[in-house]
């Protein structure tokens, strides 16, 4: 018998998207570049706030 082939899916994509990985270099410049922040001030957000991509952008984008 053949091995049945594993079917690609979206699955996780869109969970994974909504995530910020804080150690992750690209994820911290992608994050950094489009709030106009510091790659430290969107390590010390996702620390602060944890890493749900809508609270870090919040958190960077307030005004103080």
């Amino acid at each position: 018998m053949a091995a049945a082939k594993k079917a690609k899916t979206a699955r996780g994509r869109k969970q994974d998207r909504a995530k910020v990985a804080g150690n992750q270099d690209y994820e911290v410049r992608y994050e950094s570049k489009k709030t106009e922040k510091s790659a430290t001030a969107v390590k010390k957000a996702v620390k602060k706030v944890g890493n749900v991509r809508k609270s870090v952008e919040k958190r960077l984008t307030r005004k103080k």
